[in-house]
């Protein structure tokens, strides 16, 4: 079976930190393939900046690259769909080896929708960013993913920050913020 990776997310919107996570999982894991999973809405939120439909289309673009598949099952659901679902979902056609969070994430996992059977099931990819602290004591098996950009979207969005935003999406990703603060 094809060995993957799965990392999913809001991406709203996908930025240069997500590109670094991808570039460093690609080289640093044995896997044949890293499945991104833009969400339709993150569980823990209650709504996203961007529509589903342009998130996905966005992370098509950022990240087009044959070791990378960006998929839609989370947003062909129409709904929030927990971690272990997904990873259940994937299972049934890949090896999943890895699910990859962000550091941030690290101070929530336990609460997260069947953390014990994740837990057993994967290894966790942890990428880490300045200010979070990492305690990874709850993770039965994990990799560090270290990556020296420290940006998130929410940053974006709020301060309006697009450096961090690929050239192809950056006008779309602009309107969408200044949109947003109307």
């Amino acid at each position: 079976m094809i060995k993957v990776a799965i990392f999913g997310g809001s991406f709203d919107p996908p930025h240069s930190g997500h590109y670094a996570i991808s570039q460093s999982v690609l080289e640093k894991l044995e896997i044949d393939k890293l499945i991104i999973v833009p969400t339709f809405l993150n569980p823990f939120k209650q709504s996203s900046l961007a529509t589903a439909q342009m998130r996905l289309d966005w992370c098509r673009r950022v990240f087009n690259n044959k070791s990378i598949e960006v998929d839609s099952y989370e947003i062909d659901l129409g709904r929030a769909v927990f971690s272990s679902q997904t990873i259940k979902h994937f299972k049934q056609l890949y090896d999943v080896k890895y699910l990859i969070i962000g550091a941030d994430n690290l101070k929530s996992i336990t609460k997260w929708h069947n953390f014990e059977w994740l837990n057993r099931e994967i290894i966790w990819a942890v990428a880490l960013r300045d200010g979070f602290e990492v305690n990874l004591s709850m993770l039965r098996e994990y990799v560090i993913i270290d990556i020296s950009i420290d940006i998130s979207s929410s940053e974006i969005r709020e301060c309006n920050n697009l450096k961090y935003i690929d050239n192809k999406i950056v006008t779309e990703v602009k309107n969408i913020i200044e949109k947003g603060k109307e």
